[in-house]
């Protein structure tokens, strides 16, 4: 799951900004110059090589953005260079991942108060990935509360030509997750429903479907 903003086909922000499209352009070539995606698809990141992305395949931007958009301090299965593709088994532990982590943005904030759609991708995977389900001794790469071994563990594996891990959700008990490592890997991807997070004072935020 994905913030609706992001989702292929809308509108650029700098539109909203833009004071004429001579403007535009200007802001879209300084933009171009600080995207991820876009530097790696000009094989300009060093995170990951311009050989591994996808083109001309639907929603390719929502792939490769997965890859070249790592968060700052990293992920469960990366590291702040290079991102990879999480996906659950089930829409329920998506929505339990996704409403854990903006959680956590809103409690070092003190504010549990915002209103966020999502958009559901689906994707295809036929490869032989890392199975950690069942393993204990790679329990410390489930820990709630940490990412170093976990990272650790994927930096490893992914030095090994590893395609990716399956592994048992930290934030939904009953769940499985997967990190694809590779962008080819991430077949038939289509969009599934649009659901609107809602948090009002609580933690735990209203989950919904959104109606067009």
């Amino acid at each position: 799951m994905i913030p609706s903003k992001y989702s292929a086909g809308g509108d650029s922000v700098l539109l909203r900004i833009a004071d004429d499209d001579a403007h535009f352009h200007e802001l879209a070539e300084l933009e171009g110059a600080t995207n991820d995606r876009l530097l790696a698809e000009t094989g300009l990141l060093l995170g990951i090589g311009l050989h591994e992305l996808v083109f001309a395949v639907p929603y390719a931007r929502i792939v490769n953005a997965a890859f070249c958009h790592a968060h700052p301090l990293g992920s469960r299965f990366n590291g702040p260079d290079r991102g990879a593709w999480y996906a659950a088994f089930a829409t329920e532990t998506a929505q339990a991942e996704v409403a854990f982590h903006r959680s956590a943005d809103y409690a070092e904030i003190g504010r549990f108060e915002d209103s966020v759609t999502y958009d559901d991708y689906l994707a295809d995977f036929s490869a032989d990935l890392h199975d950690l389900r069942n393993a204990p001794d790679f329990a410390p790469s489930l820990a709630p509360d940490s990412y170093v071994a976990s990272q650790g563990l994927a930096e490893a594996l992914l030095a090994a030509r590893s395609l990716g891990v399956v592994y048992p959700s930290v934030r939904d008990a009953s769940g499985t997750c997967l990190a694809c490592f590779r962008p080819a890997l991430v077949n038939n991807v289509r969009k599934g429903e649009t659901f609107r997070f809602t948090w009002a004072g609580e933690p735990e935020p209203r989950i919904e479907i959104e109606r067009p």
